[in-house]
């Protein structure tokens, strides 16, 4: 065997994303639960004997892969690479051990070669159901939340823990889907290994330890140097969102000293009694990303780019909360992370970032209940992701009904009816909802939801930017705010558990994007094509642009 020259070692690395790409299709292939399947809440990759990623999938979500990214780590200190034998297969859903609420389940799996312990495949998705309260913002503590599950081995030796998968089945409403949703993750890591070891075979080589030492610095390298290209200084930056109680106030300050960088949150409001609470995990997860898209864009995610960006945040307050708080739902403090942090980052590179969006996503977690319980029919659980729009950026229009920066896919009306015993009515384009600039703010969206003959459904609300809008930068204004109601206009509450009777129609009127520098500075042009579309209203086109079209 000869030792593989740079050439490669770079050859090896585009592989090993094709490598883990097919570890990603698999999950979304063999997946039982619509988040997944459809929307791609998931992440794949391939890390080396001592847990540090050398490769990540492009399917999945920035907080699940970053956030991963550190778990794995942690798998290795508690099982003990000793302790790992071919056909083991390890599991957790520990929020503060694993991507920050209980509904992900992270598995990982040591691969080995000719005997020899050489690295890890992991994946991580969002499963539909995990007992206790369900998906929602209500608990109190995360024990209330549904079942943990510590790093432990959901196989050992190619044979499947048959007291967990009964301890699993006796405390979640979805059995068979969420067991099945984790043989999926477990299948996934298995696609991928296969792979891999075709990929050794060919280029005759029998560890990977080479190639991770040259992917972690190589990209280390080049983060170093993406970072040294950003002004000296220390940048700060607020921001307002709804919470849950009460407004919560996130703050953070960026000091850029060389080639070095540190986000520290400090000033972020304390902990709520809710299930908004963000593990630091989850924080780091999307200051890294929203840091790195726009600082090293073209470096590839890896350790070696990752661990350059420092995050810190005060033990305490909600972007670090602390056992057991509860954290259901902290994906709607951690999406609005990158918002703060880019904020920071404009005012040492002008002309760069995007305006706020609405950035967290406006899922919602519908149970389905007979109206009448003596009819015999059976509960059902849905899940929908949906997506408002995301902020106009320096020379584009913001993106409408997209997600940013969770990335996640809109799912289809056809699939979400198919699980649940609900009708979508509507599901179009809110006109008017993106903030005016030079560059426009991307739309949110409407959708109407109403529940079959026979039954009435609990949701659970878990919206924000419905009391403070995403802001406009350089002179945009902000996009419009979000808005819970019934079809009648009777208003709802923007988070928490409610219910609709059967007969009723919730609708949902998802927030707008900020719009980028002055709207008299928009092209009379793109004025009036966005009126014809049926983007802006007439009284948009005089009052907001001064135009009367």
């Amino acid at each position: 065997m000869t030792t593989p020259s740079s050439i490669d070692f770079q050859i090896m690395w585009n592989r090993l994303i094709a490598v883990v790409e097919e570890q990603a299709t698999t999950l979304i292939r063999t997946a039982f639960s619509t988040s997944v399947r459809e929307a791609g809440d998931l992440s794949a990759g391939l890390f080396d004997r001592q847990g540090r990623m050398i490769a990540q999938a492009v399917t999945g979500t920035p907080g699940h892969v970053n956030a991963m990214a550190e778990s794995v780590t942690h798998f290795v200190a508690e099982i003990g690479a000793q302790e790992m034998y071919q056909g083991d297969v390890l599991i957790t859903n520990d929020p503060w051990l694993g991507t920050g609420h209980l509904h992900d389940i992270t598995i990982v799996s040591p691969v080995f070669r000719k005997g020899m312990h050489i690295g890890y495949f992991a994946c991580t998705a969002h499963v539909v159901d995990i007992g206790g309260r369900g998906f929602g913002p209500d608990g109190n503590e995360v024990y209330e939340e549904g079942l943990l599950i510590p790093i432990m081995k959901f196989a050992e030796r190619g044979q499947v823990s048959k007291n967990l998968l009964r301890l699993i089945r006796a405390n979640v409403r979805t059995p068979d889907q969420t067991v099945g949703d984790i043989y999926s993750l477990a299948a996934c890591n298995e696609a991928g290994e296969r792979r891999l070891q075709a990929m050794m075979d060919e280029f005759g080589v029998d560890d990977i330890d080479g190639l991770s030492d040259f992917i972690i610095e190589t990209s280390r390298k080049a983060t170093h140097a993406a970072i040294a290209a950003v002004p000296n200084g220390s940048y700060a930056h607020q921001m307002q969102v709804d919470g849950y109680e009460e407004p919560v106030h996130m703050a953070v300050r960026l000091d850029i000293d060389g080639d070095t960088l540190l986000a520290d949150v400090a000033g972020t409001s304390g902990m709520s009694r809710f299930g908004v609470n963000c593990p630091e995990v989850y924080t780091r997860a999307y200051a890294c990303y929203g840091l790195k898209c726009a600082i090293a864009p073209q470096v590839p995610n890896n350790t070696g780019s990752l661990e350059l960006f420092r995050i810190t945040a005060p033990e305490g307050c909600i972007l670090a909360a602390k056992r057991p708080a509860p954290v259901s739902v902290r994906h709607v403090m951690g999406h609005l992370v990158p918002d703060v942090v880019l904020g920071a980052l404009h005012k040492a590179l002008p002309e760069t970032v995007p305006a706020e969006g609405a950035s967290a996503l406006w899922n919602i977690q519908i149970s389905s209940r007979a109206s009448d319980p003596a009819s015999g029919l059976p509960d059902r659980e849905v899940l929908m992701f949906n997506s408002g729009g995301t902020g106009a950026r320096p020379g584009l229009d913001g993106l409408s009904a997209t997600a940013f920066p969770s990335g996640v896919s809109t799912m289809s009306v056809e699939a979400t009816e198919q699980v649940g015993p609900i009708t979508v009515w509507r599901k179009d384009l809110r006109q008017g909802s993106g903030g005016a600039g030079r560059q426009r703010g991307g739309l949110g969206q409407i959708i109407e939801i109403e529940a079959r003959d026979g039954y009435d459904f609990y949701f659970n609300a878990m919206f924000d930017r419905v009391e403070h809008p995403a802001r406009g930068r350089d002179g945009g204004q902000p996009g419009r705010k979000g808005r819970v109601e019934l079809a009648d206009g009777t208003p709802l509450r923007s988070k928490g558990r409610q219910l609709i009777r059967n007969g009723q129609r919730l609708r949902l009127s998802l927030p707008g994007g900020g719009g980028y520098g002055p709207p008299s500075e928009r092209d009379a042009a793109e004025v009036a094509a966005d009126l014809d579309a049926g983007l802006i209203t007439e009284d948009q086109a005089k009052e907001d642009y001064g135009q009367d079209i």
